[in-house]
């Protein structure tokens, strides 16, 4: 039986920091592997802090060639859409996403985990997150009003046992920067008809725009995601995180290519107020896949 890193699942949290790592070019593909396999999740008398880690699909491939379905691929090249609108490809080689009950416990872990990566990796990028208003992202609406349940999760979330890849997920993360002050200046009824549900009550429209956000995205058409989105930022400079994990990568492929409108020419209305930053895809394997890594010598 192979079992998911639990942190997926671990709702509630109210921090998070995202670490993406690039390789330094004189180590293998397995001493990163093993890098990260061997950090500790530290635990403290506030609460623990939830670690989930993953890798560019082509580097876990290459550790262990059998170890992810084969279609999983990262997100090598800028994904544009009729109109010239793009979703920039930033992959790279692993992410750590840390969250945990409070910020300056999470703030410590991420500075150690950095720490004990640095003689393997560099850090590419980091971004620290919180929740808004319970469920809400900062454009005031509801975030993830399709999402499945934590019963439900898994079976959307994780590869079935037997499969290639059997406990792992794979992840869509992308920061995306909202224009902030043009979507504040909308009305309440022009803001609802670019997400395509009601502000206040998460009602969906009926009829719905089709370049709604709710249609260019919606999941009875492109299979289920199961998100973790949070805000990041300032207040001058803020947006939403997408984290999306999903059992197949093609609901997420999918779900990009109908918000850029490349199946119809038909572009997702919040991405005129919103501007992907970064977009990269990671395989997270099992808890089992990643303890097999501990004990190893470093092939360097």
């Amino acid at each position: 039986m192979n079992t998911p890193q639990s942190g997926i699942f671990a709702l509630g949290t109210f921090a998070h920091i995202y670490l993406e790592f690039d390789r330094r070019s004189r180590h293998h593909a397995r001493t990163l592997v093993r890098a990260v396999a061997s950090l500790r999740e530290p635990r403290t008398t506030l609460g623990g802090v939830n670690m989930v880690c993953g890798f560019r699909p082509e580097l876990w491939k290459e550790v262990v060639p059998h170890g992810l379905p084969p279609e999983v691929a990262g997100f090598n090249r800028d994904l544009v859409g009729p109109d010239g609108y793009a979703m920039p490809a930033t992959q790279h080689d692993a992410v750590l996403w840390l969250s945990g009950g409070s910020y300056d416990v999470v703030f410590d872990t991420a500075r150690q985990v950095v720490h004990s990566l640095d003689s393997v990796a560099t850090l590419a990028d980091e971004t620290s997150g919180w929740p808004y208003h319970h469920d809400r992202d900062l454009t005031g609406f509801v975030d993830g009003s399709e999402n499945p349940t934590l019963l439900e999760a898994p079976t959307v979330a994780v590869i079935r046992e037997g499969a290639p890849g059997a406990g792992g997920s794979v992840l869509l993360l992308q920061k995306w920067k909202h224009e902030a002050a043009r979507w504040d200046a909308l009305s309440v009824h022009s803001q609802e008809q670019v997400i395509g549900r009601t502000k206040a009550e998460s009602i969906e429209l009926d009829p719905r725009p089709e370049d709604s956000h709710v249609a260019r995205t919606d999941q009875d058409v492109f299979g289920n995601i199961f998100r973790r989105n949070v805000p990041y930022g300032n207040v001058e400079d803020h947006g939403t995180m997408f984290v999306g994990f999903s059992a197949d990568q093609r609901p997420l492929v999918r779900m990009l290519e109908s918000m850029v409108g490349i199946p119809n020419g038909v572009r997702d209305a919040l991405t005129r107020y919103t501007k992907p930053l970064t977009g990269a895809y990671y395989f997270v394997p099992s808890t089992e896949a990643i303890r097999r890594f501990v004990k190893e010598s470093d092939p360097d």
